[in-house]
C-alpha cells in the first residue's frame, strides 16, 4: 500500500514538532549552558512530564507491535502483566528514589562508589553502556524494516531522518527537550492506536462481537494459578516475575533514574512514579485491545495468503493498513505512533549515555574541567551515540538471525545490575570483591540461559515461509518487556524436556529474578568468604534496612542487631547516639554543578561546621557532608 500525501504530512509534523522542541529549549532558559541543566534539567521538572516520559522511554515501536501480536497469537492472558505494576512502581517510588534522590546523584552509578568503590561503580557503568549500545540500534532499525516490508516506506530514509532528527533535538535541548518531546510523542502513540482500535472495532461491528469472536475461539484467557516457572505465561509468572522486570527498569535503570532526579523535589519523584501507574495499565489496555481486534478482524476478513506468510509484527501493520487505507491521513498517524516509540526510547539512550559516560569515566580523572568545557563535552557525547546509533542501526542490518540476540541482550543485562544495586542496598556486610564477583556471576548465567534458551528454540523451530525480511519480534514486548524478553516467540513444540533443555525452557519472564538473586547469593558468599563490610565504616545513607522497616513492630534493640551495626540515618526519624541528632537534614557528598565533589578527596579528619552547609561526620575512611534540603 502506497501512503498519501496526507500520510507523509502528519509524519513530517511529528519530526518537525519534535525538532522545534529541541530548538526552543537550546534557545531558552539558560541555553543549556551548564551540566546541571544540560543533564539534569536544572532539577526543576514536575511530576507529569516526568511521569509521561517514564511511561514513553521504554514503550518503544518494539512494544507497539509486539504486545498487540502476542495477543493475536496466544490470547489475553498477557493482559495479567499490568498485576506487576503496582508493586513494580511502589518499590522504586519508596525505596529506590530516596535512596537516590537524597544523596543527589546525576549517575546512578555514583551510587555504586559511594557504597563500594570505584572499580564496581566503572564495571556497572560499563555494563549499562554495552546494554544501551547494542540496543539503540537494533530498536531504530527493527521497526523500519517491518514497515518497510509492508509499505514499501523507504527504509534507510526513515532510519536516518529519526537517528539525526533525535540527535539533533538531544545534543541541542537537552534533558528538558527529551522529556517534552516524550510527552509529545506519548500523546501521538495514544492517537494512533486509538484510531486502529475504534476503526477496527466499527469494521467488525461493535466491541461486544470483537470479545464474542476472541471468546468462541479460546483467545480470552482465565487465571493460570501454575506454579511452574517453566511455563511461559501464568498468573504467577506475569504478576510476581514481572515485578522483578519493573524493577530492572523503573528502579535502577539510568535513563529512568534520571528523570527522578531531574524533579524538583523528592516529592515531585516520588509522585511521577505513582501516576505513571494509570498510564501504563492505559497503554497496556489499548495494546491488548489491538491485538483482539486484530483478531476479530481476520476471522471476518481472512488475510491473503502474503499476509498469512508474513512474521507477527509485519501482520500487525497490515491490519492497520487494511483498516485504515479508506482514511487518508490515518495510516500516516499510526506510522507517527510508531516512530513516536522510537524516538522517545533512543533519546533517553542517548541522554542517559552522555550522563554516565560523562560522570564516571571522564569527570573522576579530569576533576579541574571548566563548566563551559564539560557541557560542551556532554554535547558532545550526546551527539557521538547519535551517530553511533545510526551505526548500530547499519550492523543490525547485516545481522540477520542474530537480530533476535542483539535484542535479547538488554534483558540479559538488565537482572545482573538489578541485583548489584539490591546487593548494596539491603546487605550492608557486602563488600566490593563479592559486588564485582556477584555481578560476574549474574551476567554469565543471564548470557547461558538467554543464548541457551535462543539457541534451543532455533534448533526446535521448525522452517516456515516468511518473507525475506522479516523480523520476527519479541511478542511479550510491552512496554516493559520489549526489553526484557530474551525468548523467541514462536510456542513450545509439546515436547518432554529434560536436563539443560528444560532449564532453557525458563519462562523469560522469570530471567531478571533468577539473575538478580543470582549476584546477590553468589555476591553474599563471597563477601563472607572474603571478610564482610563492617557496618560502621558503611554510609547509611546508601542503606535501605529493609528487615528493620519490615519487623518495625520489634523492639528497638533487636532492630538495631538487624542493622548489621549501620547507623540510622536522621530522616529514618532516630539517631546513632542519644543527643546527636539535633535537626534532620538528608546528607550526601557535596557536588558541584558539573557534578563533582567539593572538598579534599579522600576524607577529612575534622571539618569545622559552616552556617548553610551542614556538618562532616567521619565514619571509618569515609566523610559525608550533611545538607539541609526540602521536601
Amino acid at each position: 500500500m502506497a501512503f498519501t500525501v496526507a500520510d507523509y504530512t502528519v509524519f513530517v509534523l511529528l519530526l518537525v514538532l519534535s525538532s522545534a522542541i529541541g530548538l526552543f529549549y537550546a534557545l531558552s532558559g539558560g541555553r543549556q549552558r551548564t551540566v546541571q541543566e544540560f543533564l539534569l534539567a536544572n532539577r526543576s521538572m514536575s511530576f507529569l512530564p516526568v511521569a509521561l516520559s517514564l511511561l514513553a522511554t521504554f514503550q518503544s515501536a518494539v512494544a507497539i507491535l509486539g504486545v498487540p501480536a502476542e495477543i493475536y497469537r496466544f490470547g489475553t492472558e498477557y493482559w495479567f502483566l499490568g498485576c506487576c505494576y503496582f508493586l513494580g512502581l511502589l518499590i522504586p517510588a519508596h525505596v529506590f528514589i530516596p535512596v537516590f534522590y537524597r544523596l543527589h546523584l546525576t549517575s546512578t552509578y555514583e551510587y555504586l562508589e559511594l557504597r563500594f568503590n570505584k572499580a564496581v561503580r566503572v564495571c556497572g557503568t560499563v555494563t549499562f553502556i554495552f546494554q544501551m549500545v547494542i540496543y539503540m540500534g537494533v530498536v531504530l532499525y527493527a521497526p523500519a524494516l517491518a514497515l518497510n516490508a509492508v509499505t514499501q516506506f523507504d527504509l534507510w530514509g526513515a532510519v536516518l531522518t529519526m537517528g539525526l532528527v533525535c540527535t539533533l533535538y538531544t545534543t541541542l535541548g537537552g534533558l528538558k527537550a527529551v522529556i517534552w518531546t516524550d510527552v509529545f510523542q506519548t500523546l501521538v502513540m495514544f492517537a494512533g492506536q486509538l484510531a486502529v482500535i475504534v476503526v477496527g472495532t466499527v469494521k467488525v461491528g461493535g466491541m461486544g462481537r470483537v470479545w464474542q469472536l476472541a471468546a468462541d475461539q479460546g483467545k480470552i484467557s482465565g487465571i493460570d494459578l501454575s506454579p511452574d516457572p517453566f511455563e511461559r505465561h501464568t498468573f504467577w509468572t506475569l504478576a510476581v516475575g514481572g515485578v522483578f522486570m519493573m524493577l530492572s527498569l523503573y528502579g535502577v535503570n539510568q535513563a529512568q533514574v534520571q528523570r527522578y532526579l531531574s524533579s524538583r523535589t523528592e516529592r515531585e519523584a516520588v509522585l511521577s512514579c505513582y501516576a505513571v501507574f494509570p498510564c501504563q495499565q492505559v497503554v497496556l489496555c489499548l495494546s491488548c485491545l489491538t491485538g483482539l481486534v486484530m483478531f476479530a478482524y481476520y476471522q471476518e476478513h481472512p488475510p491473503t495468503a502474503a499476509q498469512s506468510q508474513a512474521s507477527s509484527d509485519q501482520l500487525v501493520l497490515y491490519f492497520v493498513m487494511d483498516v485504515l487505507k479508506d482514511l487518508p491521513g490515518l495510516p500516516g498517524l499510526f506510522v507517527a505512533c510508531l516512530f513516536s516509540g522510537s524516538l522517545s526510547t533512543i533519546s533517553s539512550a542517548f541522554n542517559s549515555l552522555a550522563t554516565v559516560t560523562m560522570e564516571d569515566l571522564i569527570h573522576p580523572y579530569f576533576p579541574g574541567l571548566r563548566e563551559s568545557r564539560a557541557t560542551l563535552l556532554s554535547k558532545l557525547l550526546a551527539l557521538s551515540y547519535g551517530l553511533l546509533c545510526l551505526g548500530m542501526a547499519y550492523l543490525s542490518s547485516m545481522m540477520g538471525p542474530m537480530l533476535q540476540a542483539a535484542i535479547s541482550i538488554f534483558g540479559m543485562v538488565g537482572g545482573p545490575l538489578l541485583g548489584l544495586f539490591c546487593l548494596g542496598m539491603f546487605f550492608p556486610c557486602a563488600n566490593p570483591t563479592g559486588a564485582i564477583t556477584g555481578l560476574a556471576a549474574g551476567l554469565a548465567m543471564a548470557f547461558w540461559i538467554g543464548i541457551g534458551s535462543l539457541v534451543s528454540n532455533l534448533q526446535a523451530a521448525p522452517s516456515v515461509p516468511a518473507l525475506s525480511n522479516s523480523t520476527d519480534f519479541p511478542q511479550a514486548s510491552s512496554l516493559t518487556t520489549a526489553i526484557a524478553t530474551t525468548l523467541l516467540t514462536s510456542a513450545p513444540a509439546p515436547r518432554r524436556l529434560s536436563g539443560l533443555q528444560k532449564f532453557y525452557n525458563l519462562s523469560y519472564m522469570w530471567y531478571s529474578a533468577h539473575n538478580s538473586s543470582t549476584v546477590i547469593l553468589v555476591g553474599l558468599l563471597v563477601s563472607l568468604l572474603t571478610g564482610p563490610t563492617k557496618g560502621a565504616t558503611v554510609n547509611p545513607r546508601t542503606i535501605y534496612p529493609v528487615l528493620p522497616q519490615l519487623l518495625c513492630c520489634l523492639p528497638q534493640r533487636y532492630r538495631e542487631q538487624l542493622s548489621c551495626g549501620v547507623g540510622r540515618s536522621v530522616e529514618d526519624g532516630s539517631c546513632e547516639e542519644p543527643g546527636s541528632c539535633e535537626e534532620p537534614a538528608p546528607c550526601a557528598p557535596e557536588k558541584t554543578s558539573n557534578g563533582m565533589l567539593n572538598g579534599p578527596v579522600g576524607g577529612l579528619a575534622h571539618v569545622e561546621e559552616a552556617e548553610g552547609e551542614g556538618f562532616a561526620r567521619v565514619e571509618g575512611a569515609h566523610t559525608y557532608v550533611l545538607q539541609e534540603t526540602s521536601l
